[in-house]
């Protein structure tokens, strides 16, 4: 079998009737097509997905997962039950156990503890279904942010925002269905490969925006070219290609020519789109955003963790766009704020002094978040995600130092126990799910897996986690792999 028919026969019939009806002669056909093709599957409580990642993963045990028993072992060994056959990250030998560093009180009508570190957050609370009992197998920062996010610790698999777009498609089509926006300094550990399409066509990647300057490089018309100009480059661009997928048959060129006309039609809708200069100024102080504003961390070579400041609007100018986006038909936002790997072995990374910073970078604009979309009658069909790829340890990390130093105060990955969080999209508010040990160190009560929160998004989104899948290499493939293990979180659900 030629390779040419070898490729025509693993191009799916969806994958068929997308980009045939991209090409110009079959404009029609896709139009046609696209409400069968792009309907949900099961009934869906979400239209879209905003999801919050804190990169490097902020601390359960400073946060939302109340443990007071810690306080009694402070700074003694850590029982032997801690550490015997238990891997680690940086721990070495015996560490001291380490209490919350910060004070909690039980918040809103449900009485869930919260830590004072985001006291905005704790006003509506109610709103929010806290998990705290997540799970992963993946102890580094990059395998575990590839398993939330793609499903699989490698390189190579579809992103969720990927899958999502791939299922349901954008609702505007001068805007990506996908977006990703950053702050905190650096792109998380993973790379690019989080918001990659992996099999899937790579139309159905993220677009990677940004707050200044162009939001997509590249994007302008280069100089000494009009927009007439760049319609005649791209119309004979797309004949070429034509030409080409008439000759290979490889999907994959028709792909490129929707891209082309994509970015085209993106030159007058993103820039408008990302422009929170036009938001009224309640707004704004409702997120703590800043239009225009540059933080040094964002263009700084140097360890940008020392420069951050609580009030640095980044990831809150983001939080704004986020709402503008899928206001205005993106499907899936993802944020990525980096930062939160508090080790306590250098500046810029302590549990005691950049914790609080990162949380007052994210408070303010996370409840704003919630409050704005609810005000617009968006939160019921908006889902929004917050967490990290594991949780910290009990016990402080002593590779570099095993003193107890201001600045310097930190805790190792912890795989077996993290909290996450829900709300909006048909979940439930106010509601507490999972309870772990005395330590924070294990679940005890309702365990949730990476693959059951994946089950829950799709589930909302009105795709089925066991049916929704791609052909790739003989394969059925799914966001939450080939087992059954995901189980949709129901008790969240209203």
């Amino acid at each position: 079998m030629t390779p040419d028919l070898l490729h025509a026969r693993a191009v799916t019939r969806r994958h068929f009737f997308q980009t045939s009806g991209l090409g110009f002669g079959a404009l029609a056909l896709n139009s046609l097509m696209a409400d069968d093709l792009k309907r949900p599957m099961i009934p869906a409580r979400a239209k879209r997905v905003i999801y919050l990642h804190m990169a490097g993963s902020p601390s359960q045990l400073e946060m939302f997962d109340y443990k007071p028993e810690l306080q009694k072992l402070h700074l003694k060994d850590a029982p032997a039950s801690f550490l015997e056959g238990k891997r680690f990250a940086f721990i070495k030998g015996v560490p001291k156990v380490l209490a919350a560093q910060f004070k909690f009180a039980q918040q809103g009508q449900s009485g869930q503890w919260m830590s004072e570190l985001m006291p905005q957050l704790a006003k509506v609370i109610d709103k929010i279904s806290v998990i705290r009992t997540v799970h992963t197998d993946q102890f580094n920062h990059a395998p575990a942010q590839l398993f939330v996010h793609t499903g699989s610790p490698r390189l190579g698999s579809p992103s969720i925002g990927s899958w999502a777009t791939y299922g349901l498609g954008s609702t505007n089509e001068d805007l990506p269905g996908f977006v990703v926006l950053l702050s905190g300094g650096k792109t998380p550990d993973a790379g690019k490969s989080l918001w990659g399409s992996g099999f899937l066509p790579s139309v159905y990647q993220g677009v990677q925006c940004r707050t200044t300057g162009d939001p997509v490089l590249y994007l302008s018309d280069p100089k000494g070219m009009d927009r007439v100009m760049r319609r005649r480059m791209l119309d004979a661009v797309a004949k070429m290609n034509e030409a080409e997928h008439a000759r290979s048959g490889d999907a994959e060129t028709l792909t490129r020519i929707a891209q082309y006309e994509l970015a085209y039609r993106m030159q007058t809708s993103v820039p408008d789109v990302m422009d929170i200069s036009k938001e009224p100024e309640h707004v704004l102080k409702l997120y703590g955003a800043k239009p225009g504003y540059v933080s040094p961390a964002e263009t700084s070579t140097d360890d940008v963790r020392v420069l951050y400041k609580g009030d640095d609007p980044t990831f809150a100018n983001n939080c704004l766009l986020a709402r503008r986006l899928i206001e205005n038909g993106v499907r899936f936002v993802q944020l990525y704020d980096w930062g939160w790997d508090h080790h306590g072995s250098s500046p810029g990374e302590s549990i005691d002094e950049t914790l609080p910073i990162k949380c007052q970078q994210i408070d303010r604009a996370i409840s704003g978040l919630i409050l704005d979309l609810e005000q617009r009658g968006l939160l019921d069909d908006t889902l929004i995600v917050w967490g990290g790829e594991f949780g910290r340890t009990p016990m402080m990390q002593n590779n570099v130092r095993s003193d107890l130093k201001k600045g310097f105060v930190g805790r190792d990955h912890h795989p077996y126990a993290y909290t996450m969080w829900m709300a909006g999209g048909g979940i439930k508010g106010g509601v507490a799910l999972g309870q772990t040990d005395e330590f924070g160190y294990y679940p005890v009560e309702n365990p949730v897996g990476i693959r059951d929160l994946q089950a829950t998004i799709l589930h909302q989104l009105g795709l089925d986690p066991y049916r929704f899948h791609f052909s790739y290499q003989g394969l059925d493939n799914r966001l939450i792999g080939p087992t059954n293990e995901g189980k949709v979180l129901k008790a969240l659900l209203a």
